[in-house]
């Protein structure tokens, strides 16, 4: 069965882009956003996460042959996918399970990804969003949809007093960094289409170039623009002066090898490549 899965960031367009598929394509595929209501389909989120920090793949590769149990029930549709899990918990362990799986790849302003993120976390906490926290191997609770915080990236900041928008930064520059290895170790540049959002995502020409690299046809032939935004009730995402001086200590204090990938395509001529300088 053919599988298509997402390498991405929280807060980048994820949500939106299953809407395209599900608008568009959904007679040649199946698409899942976040498979929270699909009984046996893993998310992956929460406790994977930091098993993947500890290198517990046992208990990663258990939840993987559940999800492609469930996946392969829907053949011989194709099968989409567009959480942000894949790089948080299991993407070193995807080939072992789906060899032939495609990806997209979705790239937002890291500046304005970490604002994003920092605001939904502070929404999800004041309104007391039940199972937002799980408790790790360590005792310690950790927040369901992020890093946690021990990946060997966040000890380059021990020296810098890092608030929740700059943990933030830090997550995205790893999160591409993985996915740029993966890439890269997987030899999967040749099945990955990139979008940059949101003004890819907002492009018919662009997202019709990704059905027809997927080999699927949009129903009547042209790309209809519609999907869901994931938007923050109430809470706007507000990007400040406070938050370029923030972002530009976090890279000022960010090891070269981390910064390496933006020096190359897909990133090195995005519009906001410049605050990724040290």
């Amino acid at each position: 069965m053919r599988t298509v899965f997402a390498l991405a960031s929280g807060r980048s367009g994820t949500r939106f882009l299953a809407g395209l598929f599900r608008r568009n394509v959904s007679r040649d595929c199946l698409v899942r956003h976040e498979p929270y209501l699909d009984p046996g389909n893993p998310t992956l989120f929460g406790r994977p996460i930091e098993d993947h920090v500890r290198g517990d793949h046992e208990a990663i590769r258990r939840l993987l042959r559940k999800k492609k149990r469930a996946i392969q029930r829907h053949a011989p549709r194709t099968y989409v996918e567009t959480s942000h899990a894949f790089l948080k918990s299991w993407y070193d362990l995807a080939p072992e399970f789906f060899p032939d799986l495609k990806l997209v790849h979705l790239i937002r302003d890291p500046l304005r990804t970490a604002a994003s993120e920092a605001q939904r976390e502070r929404l999800i906490h004041r309104v007391l969003l039940p199972l937002r926290n799980y408790r790790g191997s360590d005792g310690r609770r950790y927040f369901r949809w992020a890093l946690t915080g021990r990946e060997p990236i966040f000890a380059a900041y021990r020296n810098l007093d890092l608030g929740l928008f700059q943990r933030y930064v830090v997550q995205w520059i790893e999160i591409e960094n993985r996915a740029m290895d993966f890439l890269d170790r997987f030899d999967k540049h040749g099945d990955c289409f990139t979008l940059h959002c949101p003004e890819d995502l907002n492009d018919p020409e662009r997202v019709g170039a990704l059905f027809a690299f997927l080999g699927l046809e949009p129903a009547g032939g042209r790309v209809v623009i519609e999907g869901s935004k994931n938007v923050i009730p109430f809470f706007p995402t507000r990007v400040t002066d406070g938050h370029h001086e923030l972002l530009r200590r976090v890279v000022g204090a960010t090891p070269p090898r981390f910064l390496e990938i933006f020096d190359r395509e897909p990133y090195c001529s995005a519009p906001w490549i410049e605050r990724l300088r040290s």
